[in-house]
């Protein structure tokens, strides 16, 4: 077990005075089977009202709203909490059982294209493939491993609106990238497929109390039987190194930030993310 603090502060600066802004923040972990939150506190400057609430997917959501004219804009989640590697998936299904009208009834909106993951033939012909040859479980190993070997990880080379199939055009992308053209390969088998956001220690063997560079990061959960995670961009179960935030169908229902302002001007953006291991 490990227990972690991350602290992930994104700063905004505008051209001119934003005389009101409405926001909202996916910046909190919640507990669950392998992760245990000991505290989280979400802060802006200027300083801000706020409420939370837990949205559809059951993500955490900090909503606060600035009505006197500010340039610039922080906002900084502090969270503190432990993490253990995930139990094994126990149920598996078959093909059969992924094909039965409960199964994707029940999870049709994870099986559904979207606007970051769209339908492709191309895609589905390899997850045909992919089928042929494994039983569920096996076949979401596969279709991480396609997806890694499609792209190459190359930071900067698309942005927050570029789709799976956007990034399998250019040949690269960033771990956002590797998520979506997993799932779309995914959904296209049958298999319900969430898109998980969150951060990754970088170093296996971290040091207590050493603050490093972390990174946002995102990877995804298959239902195949039970959800369980992956990570196409390491190819890789997820381990104590990993902190989950928000979970949906895409990037877009667990984007860190999003909001609305009334200004005038682009605004500059910069984010940080600082990762220590406490124990």
């Amino acid at each position: 077990m490990w227990r972690v603090r991350v602290v992930h502060t994104t700063g905004y600066a505008y051209q001119s005075p934003v005389t009101a802004s409405y926001n909202e923040a996916r910046l909190t972990p919640r507990s669950n089977t392998r992760q245990n939150v000991i505290l989280n506190r979400v802060e802006t400057i200027p300083a801000t009202r706020s409420y939370r609430y837990i949205d559809y997917w059951g993500t955490a959501v900090t909503a606060f709203d600035l009505h006197a004219p500010h340039t610039e804009l922080t906002v900084s989640s502090s969270s503190v909490l432990e993490t253990e590697r995930p139990e094994p998936a126990a149920a598996q299904v078959t093909w059969t059982d992924l094909q039965s009208a409960a199964v994707i009834d029940r999870f049709d909106e994870v099986l559904r294209p979207t606007e970051y993951t769209p339908a492709s033939e191309h895609v589905a012909a390899v997850g045909r493939r992919i089928s042929k040859y494994h039983e569920p479980r096996e076949a979401v190993v596969a279709a991480a491993r396609w997806a890694r070997g499609e792209l190459d990880y190359i930071a900067g080379t698309t942005g927050v609106h570029s789709s799976g199939l956007d990034a399998l055009e250019r040949g690269k992308g960033v771990c956002q990238d590797f998520a979506h053209l997993t799932l779309i390969l995914l959904r296209g088998m049958g298999i319900p497929g969430r898109y998980v956001s969150g951060y990754l220690h970088p170093k296996r063997q971290a040091k207590v109390g050493k603050t490093v560079d972390g990174r946002s990061h995102a990877w995804i959960q298959a239902w195949t039987g039970s959800w369980w995670n992956y990570d196409p961009t390491n190819d890789t179960e997820i381990s104590e190194q990993y902190i989950s935030v928000g979970v949906g169908r895409d990037y877009s229902d667990v984007s860190p930030l999003k909001g609305v302002y009334s200004g005038q001007g682009a605004t500059d953006l910069e984010v940080v993310v600082e990762v220590t291991r406490l124990a």
